[in-house]
């Protein structure tokens, strides 16, 4: 008769068994985790939609954090607000622009500010800069927010064929829009600054406009200066950046363009401003934070290449020590002082330009 001891014990065959269902399993796990592992990032070689939609999920949620930031800045003075304006009239458009201009003070035309959103060029809306477009409009200028068709949905050059389809429409309404027609200052932060950059680069250089097959809505006589934040404006500079963070642009900038060989193609080459800028740019103001890696491969190699050509160039950097170290796009963050100086110095040269 078995003792306890010996009814309770597992034969030794049993514990090999359960070992090596044991290892069986784990094996399983890990050979399932693997094949996941690779999927994944087989997909990621074959489209750029998983990593951007992630992307534009992160940024939707900090456009919406810093907007409600600026909105605590925003004065009482009454605007006359036109939001939602559909382009061409079409509601299925991308294209949409909001317009605000000072309540008081009669219809006449006044400098106008047409500001392209940021996003890496495949989130955010014109809702984003909602609240610093108030802000310059209590100045006494109308403000436009224009907006656009984001990748991967749309893919380059839709986005400037767009955004020249604007600027003709708002052209056309500048009487009803109290837009001065000969004081117009293109605007925009981050990819919204790249936009820009275009726009003014179109109406300026007949080379450039001709290589991207467009019309320029507006005469380089129009542009009474450009407002230049935290923008992107050589690509061959992108191109070598490393880490996760370029990883994220890298992947915005192939779900933008359409190709992954962006940096080899001819997008590449119609976005990178700092390549077709020349004396007829308009007064430019440039900014940067320091703690912004765009500052240095973007935005100071820009204002030098401004320089060399001739323009007038209104710059705002801060030293590389600065503390706080400013992030990308700090100029919304009007909780910071260097934010309210940058406010302060943006409305400055637009007085300077376009008053």
């Amino acid at each position: 008769m078995s003792s306890k001891k010996d009814r309770n014990a597992l034969p030794s065959w049993g514990s090999e068994l359960w070992l090596s269902r044991a290892q069986r399993r784990f094996i399983g796990v890990v050979t399932t985790v693997t094949v996941v592992v690779a999927l994944i990032a087989w997909v990621l070689t074959l489209t750029p939609w998983p990593s951007a939609l992630a992307i534009r999920g992160l940024f939707e949620r900090g456009g919406a954090e810093t907007a409600a930031e600026m909105q605590r800045h925003v004065p009482d003075t009454p605007l006359n607000a036109l939001l939602d304006e559909h382009v061409g009239g079409d509601p299925d458009a991308d294209m949409r622009y909001d317009v605000f201009s000072p309540a008081d003070g009669g219809d006449e035309p006044l400098p106008t500010v047409i500001w392209v959103h940021g996003g890496a060029w495949i989130s955010g809306s014109s809702t984003d800069v909602d609240p610093y477009l108030r802000i310059l409009a209590g100045e006494g200028y109308t403000t436009v927010g224009l907006n656009y068709g984001l990748g991967p949905e749309s893919t380059y050059p839709t986005a400037v064929h767009q955004l020249n389809d604007a600027l003709l429409e708002l052209d056309a309404r500048a009487d009803d829009l109290r837009i001065d027609r000969d004081r117009i200052v293109p605007a925009g932060d981050s990819a919204g600054a790249q936009l820009a950059s275009q726009l003014a680069t179109l109406s300026t250089n007949p080379r450039y406009a001709e290589l991207m097959a467009i019309d320029p809505a507006l005469d380089a006589d129009q542009l009474a200066g450009v407002v230049l934040n935290c923008g992107v404006y050589d690509l061959d500079a992108m191109s070598e950046l490393t880490g996760i963070g370029s990883w994220g642009l890298k992947a915005a900038l192939w779900a933008y363009t359409g190709t992954r060989d962006w940096s080899q193609e001819s997008p590449g080459s119609t976005m990178s401003t700092i390549d077709y800028v020349t004396a007829e740019f308009p007064p430019t103001y440039i900014s940067g934070g320091n703690g912004d890696a765009l500052t240095w491969i973007q935005s100071l190699p820009m204002r030098d290449r401004l320089v060399e050509q001739g323009v007038e160039v209104t710059e705002l950097f801060w030293p590389a020590a600065h503390e706080p170290a400013l992030p990308h796009e700090y100029q919304f963050h009007l909780d910071l002082g260097e934010a309210q100086f940058a406010l302060d110095e943006t409305l400055v040269f637009l007085a300077d330009v376009a008053r």
